[in-house]
């Protein structure tokens, strides 16, 4: 079984209890299934949960270099200096990243509402970026994002591999059975 689930802001990525923030455990009733991978507690967007433990490893394991594609609402007008850096690797604390796919993207249409929704400066506009990487190290697009200056504001996850959160609302799954 595979279950593709549109993550809320603000949840954690896991089923067991977590002082009083909201887990999986309050989004989905399906006992035996785990996530494959993880997404950060203030990201959104899609998380994969199976029953299946070669499946889990397949789409969570480094060595099979899963894509995954972000939206990432970021500080600033994102510049052409930034997205070329983005694509060439981005050299970080644990060491340089895989190149990554960027692009500069309008607001997303039919994106959903935030709550609660992310700061507003009036002297400091945002700007929407695409980037597709095929590591997944610890809060990693928001590291990339902040290293070539554009810190990230809002970070959704689109697809992983084949698997894409269209047309799932936040907080709802879809269920595939073998």
């Amino acid at each position: 079984m595979l279950i593709l689930f549109n993550k809320p802001f603000q949840v954690m990525s896991q089923f067991s209890p977590s002082g009083d923030k909201a887990t999986l455990a309050d989004y989905i009733d399906i006992p035996k299934v785990y996530p494959a991978g993880r997404l950060d507690y203030d990201s959104e967007g899609l998380l994969l949960l199976t029953d299946d433990g070669r499946l889990q490893h397949r789409i969570s394991h480094p060595k099979h270099k899963q894509n995954k594609t972000y939206w990432a609402q970021v500080e600033g007008e994102i510049d052409d200096k930034a997205l070329a850096a983005l694509r060439r690797g981005i050299k970080l604390k644990d060491g340089m990243t895989r190149p990554a796919k960027a692009k500069r993207i309008a607001e997303p249409k039919g994106l959903w509402k935030r709550e609660p929704p992310i700061r507003h400066r009036a002297n400091i506009p945002t700007s929407w970026l695409e980037l597709t990487i095929s590591e997944g190290r610890n809060r990693q697009v928001r590291r990339m994002s902040a290293a070539v200056g554009f810190p990230t504001l809002r970070l959704i996850r689109v697809s992983i591999g084949q698997w894409h959160i269209d047309p799932l609302a936040p907080g709802t799954y879809r269920q595939y059975s073998d």
